[in-house]
């Protein structure tokens, strides 16, 4: 064999080795029907949307149902901290508003106690010195009526001069009236020093002891 012929069958070896690989490759590459028709249902469980032109195109992606589960349970624990925060700040308010009424009502109750108690004393206070006043005129009213019953006119003139003073006592008299003092009838009554004032004893046969003959 010429070196020639070697060099030509060593050419024909090699490229049926290239042909050979070219082959292998392109089988491992190749997917076989199994995996094709697998591909094909898992695409057609997720159908293809088909947009507008110009319409921006929106890609569905499958979340994990892993990851979904995992979530829920701390929604659940955040909703439920929500809630036990809410009821508390509830309870907070209604225990102000309870707090707030209470002292309400106390200060309405000494309020009451205050204006019923300034009021009497106002009262009280207007009775002293109604009394205290009327305390000081009686003896001026007794003046008057003793004078009445002892001085006798005898003139026209000493009855002019009596009916002018009777004529001030009978508006004193009056003037007691209006605030409330009316005269005491004890004539022929028994004594009581609460009501009477003795300004002397007299001896007589045609009154019993104790008893008021002027």
């Amino acid at each position: 064999m010429t070196e020639e012929e070697k060099q030509l069958k060593n050419a024909q070896r090699s490229e049926t080795n290239t042909s050979e690989d070219v082959q292998q490759v392109e089988s491992e590459t190749m997917p076989d029907e199994a995996t094709v028709q697998n591909s094909q249902e898992v695409a057609s469980e997720f159908p293809v949307v088909e947009s507008e032109p110009g319409e921006p195109v929106t890609e569905v992606v499958a979340e994990p149902v892993e990851a979904e589960a995992a979530v829920q349970p701390v929604e659940a624990e955040a909703e439920r901290l929500a809630i036990a925060e809410l009821t508390q700040q509830i309870e907070s308010l209604k225990a102000q508003v309870e707090e707030r009424t209470g002292q309400y009502m106390r200060i309405a109750a000494d309020f009451d106690n205050f204006r019923k108690r300034t009021q009497k004393e106002k009262e009280d206070l207007e009775q002293q010195v109604k009394c205290s006043t009327i305390v000081e005129l009686l003896p001026v009213v007794d003046n008057f009526e003793r004078a009445r019953s002892q001085i006798k006119p005898q003139t026209d003139q000493e009855m002019n001069i009596h009916k002018s003073y009777q004529s001030v006592y009978k508006q004193l008299v009056d003037c007691l009236k209006r605030v409330g003092v009316a005269p005491m009838r004890s004539m022929a009554k028994n004594f009581d020093p609460n009501l009477h004032e003795a300004v002397m004893r007299e001896a007589t046969d045609e009154h019993p002891e104790g008893t008021v003959i002027e």
